[in-house]
């Protein structure tokens, strides 16, 4: 792709490092970008230069947030005995907007995949289980997706937590094998954290 300009190519380059964006698309998104009013570009250019500098994530639960404690984590109103676990920001906002779930969540930030390199000591599952060992959850919801990697990391947290009195279980099967939260709908979604079921009957149902 040939360029008039080092300044669109470079800003064509940068845009298409995002995921999902190829070069054609990024060049399109550039020259919208320099058809509207000079403000707006400068409100993206702060926007996203704030959220990189500023952004903070929640001591307790580990999702984005803007302050040390995030506003889930901080609310009086939440059941901080009940706790999902989810992979990442996405499955927050997926949950949160069913409204169907009171507890709190911790995120990992990913899943165990030995073939990507990402073993457990590259996710928050040790604050995890050292919350845990506090006596304050009662029950772990697992709300990874139902694949292999989340699986995985299911059991090896499952397995961290022998001789607690913690109840694990895991989203009902509403959400089908393979799906990423993120995609469900908000009604199937809101059933499959309702209607979840013990971590150990989805083992044998295995």
């Amino acid at each position: 792709m040939d360029f008039s300009s080092k300044l669109l190519e470079n800003a064509v380059h940068e845009m298409s490092q995002l995921p999902g964006i190829g070069k054609r698309t990024a060049l399109r998104l550039v020259l919208h970008l320099l058809k509207q009013p000079e403000d707006r570009t400068e409100n993206l250019a702060t926007a996203l230069v704030s959220l990189r500098s500023q952004i903070k994530f929640c001591v307790s639960c580990h999702n984005i947030s803007d302050v040390e404690l995030c506003e889930i984590c901080a609310s009086p109103k939440r059941d901080e005995s009940l706790v999902c676990v989810v992979e990442d920001i996405r499955d927050v906002m997926a949950i949160e907007n069913t409204g169907q779930f009171r507890g709190l969540y911790h995120v990992l930030g990913g899943k165990i995949s030995p073939m990507e390199g990402i073993g457990p000591q590259d996710l928050t599952i040790s604050s995890l289980i050292t919350k845990a060992k506090k006596g304050i959850i009662k029950e772990l919801i697992f709300a990874l997706s139902s694949t292999m990697e989340g699986d995985t990391t299911n059991f090896y947290i499952y397995k961290q937590l022998d001789n607690l009195e913690i109840s694990t279980s895991t989203i009902a099967r509403g959400v089908a094998v393979g799906d990423e939260l993120e995609y469900a709908d908000e009604v199937t979604l809101g059933r499959s954290i309702i209607n979840r079921i013990p971590f150990e009957g989805s083992l044998k149902a295995n």
